[in-house]
């Protein structure tokens, strides 16, 4: 079901899907109309605005979750500080996922590469569609094996020195979980790759610092980490660690190509944590696609430790999975045997 009150917005949104072999149940123009429609047309998933007349997305969102319980929303936002605060708030509210809208217009270059993520986001999140409903032309999720590896335990090795962390789709409400409650000494510096553009992960970081109770802010250039802080990729930027020979931290931006039509990428942050060996600590959690598994190839090599979100907690099964069934993780655990992980591990 498409929500939005500009007519063009709906018109393209509609071509794309359609294009792509996508139904689409419902049409709306704003929230009040799509609280009359949601029962009745049963979408497996709602692309809903946040600005919009009489009843915005926000405003409805909890009403629509009520009225059509396992729908997925993906909540379209404007590149804005106050369209990245909104939708942090609409991911804390049960959202599944966002998407900003290009801020040059529909003619623009750019929004050829959101036409791209729009539909990668729409069709991997049909894969997860609530039992008895199916979302045309996804296919069918692969099933999650009963068990990979150590899926119940896991067993502590050295003291991390640094903790490193991907995620994409239903990242960031997994990361509010996976760090609320974290002791008040942290023994290491952890550093997140969470797909999200520019604008949207200094607010996302500035979510962190309020749930985790220590300081989160965007990484930057030549930085030295320290422990207890929390460090996010910047939007559009790739970010890299770098051991010192006094084994400090550095964060270290570049902008290299996408990987994995992904900028932050998981891959270069994980790669270069490998330098930390046995005392790299890294955590893949939810999303789409399989960013983060080449990175995770070399950080086993070196001897790291990695554990995987499992897929019955996960939004999207597809980066954990990914290296779940390459055989790179040491344990596939739901999302709160991580936090209590993380928690143990982390002690100062």
């Amino acid at each position: 079901m498409l929500v939005d009150d500009s007519g063009v917005t709906r018109a393209l949104f509609e071509r794309w899907l359609r294009e792509a072999g996508i139904d689409i149940v419902a049409a709306a123009k704003n929230g009040e109309e799509a609280r009359e429609l949601i029962a009745s047309c049963n979408p497996d998933i709602v692309i809903l605005d946040i600005e919009m007349p009489k009843l915005g997305g926000l405003d409805v969102l909890p009403e629509l979750l009520a009225l059509s319980p396992g729908v997925r929303i993906l909540m379209a936002s404007t590149l804005s500080r106050r369209g990245a605060r909104i939708t942090m708030d609409a991911l804390k509210m049960g959202a599944a996922d966002a998407l900003a809208k290009p801020d040059s217009g529909w003619a623009s270059s750019q929004a050829q590469g959101f036409r791209a993520d729009f539909l990668r986001r729409i069709e991997a999140l049909g894969r997860r569609a609530p039992a008895g409903r199916s979302l045309r032309p996804a296919q069918r999720a692969a099933q999650a094996p009963q068990r990979i590896g150590n899926a119940l335990r896991y067993s502590p090795g050295p003291r991390p020195a640094i903790v490193v962390i991907g995620a994409s789709t239903g990242g960031p409400n997994a990361l509010f979980t996976l760090l609320a409650n974290l002791p008040s000494q942290l023994a290491a510096p952890i550093v997140i790759t969470q797909h999200m553009p520019p604008t949207f992960t200094a607010v996302f970081a500035e979510h962190l610092a309020r749930t985790s109770g220590h300081p989160a802010r965007e990484a930057g250039d030549n930085e030295v980490l320290e422990s207890g802080h929390i460090y996010v990729a910047p939007g559009g930027r790739h970010l890299e660690v770098r051991r010192t020979r006094n084994d400090k931290a550095v964060s270290i931006l570049t902008d290299a190509p996408p990987e994995n039509f992904c900028r932050p990428s998981v891959n270069p942050l994980f790669r270069s944590a490998a330098a930390w060996g046995q005392h790299a600590l890294a955590i893949v959690l939810t999303g789409m696609g399989s960013d983060g598994l080449e990175g995770a190839r070399e950080l086993k090599a070196a001897g790291a430790r990695l554990y995987v979100q499992d897929a019955r907690t996960s939004t999207v099964w597809g980066m954990p999975g990914s290296i779940a069934r390459a055989g790179l993780s040491d344990a596939v655990l739901p999302l709160s045997a991580l936090s209590r992980l993380i928690r143990t591990e982390l002690a100062a």
